[in-house]
């Protein structure tokens, strides 16, 4: 019997489908439902065992509980960077002479002010993106993690980034003396932004080759363009800090992470979605379990391939280094590994003109990564190893020689515990490429 179709029928497909063509989505509907959900990864797992009485925050009398939120949460000091501009929750807390400073680890970040009222921390959670928490920095006998929503969400959850998907944003902007940003002159920045038009409204240290870029800044004051500056001495009281310095090794890599964890969530999130909607439109046509909406395949794809790309350094600024690799931070982000039997990692830094030696995220080893919905996983895995064997040589991927994609390939052999089905082959395996 000829199935019958109808106008109302062929609008409920459209309206289902039009995030294929890059629609903003509602995180708050079914299937993601981002603020009734409950939160699982590391500060809600953290929130819990205070909550229990298994761990406790002492506290300082100088910084609060930031070095215990830290210490609980594996958080480097030497992660440290620091922001003058007013671009955050404690707005009237952060100025030039003030900057507010932001540590973070592989999933984690925490933001803290001289005077502050609170520690902000923001977190990727597997399911639901960037998660949002504040501790107060008032002494008590029982401190209480609290997450976040409104205040928040206005900005990180804004239908100008990322559709609306709940994200973590890293900025350049330019400054006024006491800290303003000109909204005007803002932009995002990943590892994709050239070197020039970043950091503005951060400050920078460490040593690179003289360089334009918009970091230690100040309409009066600051130093010249692209001056290596080793400490801040000069610009700040680094005695209120628990570093004297914001290292740009550090900065990249958080540039580069931030987005990472937005385009991990993003696919987590549309892919979730676009499934969902399949399942309206398959029982409003009455169709078969086994049929598959080409809208649906679209959207994944849509949702997946940026991803993937990036998780290779598609169109990375070239960085014109060399810049040095003598920083407590570069030190301890190689020490975390994994090596492979050859002692090669993803976090070994190239910082001549790209800024890992090997252009695959170490943000493969993520929880976030592995918690992929199983339709998500099968496209990226998929493409993933399209790439690393060379069978997917387009322009986009040429930055990746032979040599690089067996490397690579080799690096993920050793260091993965199980490799994902689509890798696990006597090809993906073999020696030579």
């Amino acid at each position: 019997m000829p199935r019958r179709f109808c106008l109302g029928t062929l609008i409920l497909t459209l309206c289902l489908s039009a995030n294929a063509w890059g629609q903003p989505f509602d995180p708050d509907l079914p299937p993601i439902r981002y603020w009734e959900s409950t939160p699982e990864n590391a500060v809600s797992r953290l929130m819990a065992s205070l909550e229990s009485g298994k761990q406790s925050l002492p506290f300082d009398p100088k910084h609060g509980y930031l070095p215990a939120i830290l210490k609980r949460l594996s958080i480097p000091e030497a992660s440290q960077v620091l922001v003058f501009s007013k671009t955050s929750l404690q707005q009237r807390q952060i100025s030039p002479k003030t900057p507010r400073a932001i540590y973070f680890n592989d999933d984690t970040y925490v933001g803290w002010c001289l005077g502050g009222e609170v520690l902000e921390i923001s977190t990727a959670d597997p399911q639901l993106g960037a998660v949002f928490y504040s501790l107060s920095q008032d002494e008590v006998a029982k401190p209480k993690l609290i997450r976040e929503y409104d205040r928040c969400a206005l900005c990180h959850a804004s239908r100008s980034n990322h559709q609306g998907v709940p994200s973590h944003l890293i900025r350049s902007v330019t400054t006024r003396g006491d800290g303003f940003p000109d909204l005007s002159l803002f932009r995002m920045v990943n590892h994709t932004t050239p070197i020039a038009k970043r950091w503005g409204g951060w400050y920078v240290t460490g040593y690179y080759r003289a360089r334009e870029h918009m970091g230690n800044r100040l309409p009066r004051g600051g130093v010249s363009p692209g001056e290596s500056v080793l400490d801040l001495s000069g610009l700040i009281r680094t005695s209120n800090y628990l570093q004297p310095t914001s290292d740009f090794i550090a900065l990249m890599v958080l540039e580069h992470q931030a987005e990472g964890h937005n385009r991990l969530a993003k696919a987590n999130m549309l892919t979730r979605s676009a499934i969902h909607d399949g399942e309206g439109i398959r029982k409003a046509l009455e169709l078969k379990e086994h049929e598959e909406l080409g809208s649906t395949r679209v959207r994944i794809r849509e949702a997946c391939e940026p991803l993937v790309e990036y998780l290779f350094f598609c169109d990375e600024a070239t960085l014109f280094g060399p810049f040095s690799e003598d920083t407590d931070f570069v030190q301890e982000f190689r020490n975390r590994g994994p090596k492979d039997r050859s002692g090669r990692s993803l976090r070994e830094f190239d910082l001549d003109n790209r800024l890992f030696r090997y252009p695959l995220s170490y943000l493969v080893y993520s929880e976030a990564f592995a918690k992929l919905p199983p339709e998500a996983q099968t496209y990226v895995h998929r493409r993933m190893g399209e790439v690393l064997l060379g069978k997917d040589a387009s322009p986009k991927f040429a930055h990746l020689t032979p040599e690089l994609r067996l490397a690579i390939r080799q690096i993920l052999i050793d260091t993965m515990p199980k490799l994902p089905k689509a890798w696990d082959t006597p090809e993906f395996r073999r020696a030579n490429p």
